[in-house]
């Protein structure tokens, strides 16, 4: 009896393993993600943002210490950028899930422009809202945007 109740609690665990990664595979890094967060008549305006700062290992390490405390990013985005929820926290359904950072084709695919720009303003049909001037300042932004490009590098 010993031997056949742990054969069904190993049994359970893999299939809960599966699911788990089944979801987080769904869930962060969707297709939703590669489309462009910047409205089409703003995005001139958002591709002629660039960073004026070097992106020394200081800038990054000091982007890391924004994203992971003042600029509350990894609160939703996740400590390793995957979109995925940190410290417990859960999202509703209907919600859209936050961008993850860690993909290498939404890497590709957004400019650091757009990502400034996202922060001035928000995400609109997001939870995103706008970190700039109220939270963030400029050199901040560029700091955490510094970081981010950490996250889909190989």
């Amino acid at each position: 009896m010993q031997i056949l109740r742990q054969k069904i609690q190993s049994r359970v665990w893999i299939i809960v393993a599966m699911v788990s990664f089944a979801c987080a595979s769904v869930w962060a890094g969707s297709a939703g993600d590669l489309q462009p967060r910047v409205p089409s008549d703003r995005m001139e305006q958002a591709l002629s943002f660039t960073n004026p700062f070097t992106p020394t290992e200081e800038f990054i390490a000091s982007g890391k210490k924004l994203y992971e405390g003042k600029g509350w990013c990894a609160f939703c985005h996740g400590w390793e950028g995957t979109g995925a929820p940190t410290a417990g926290r859960t999202f509703p359904p209907d919600i859209k899930m936050p961008t993850n950072f860690a993909d290498a084709a939404w890497q590709a695919a957004r400019s650091d422009g757009e990502l400034f720009w996202v922060l001035i303003h928000g995400s609109h049909g997001t939870d995103m809202v706008a970190y700039m001037p109220q939270y963030i300042t400029d050199k901040e932004a560029w700091e955490i945007i510094s970081y981010l490009r950490t996250f889909g590098r190989t």
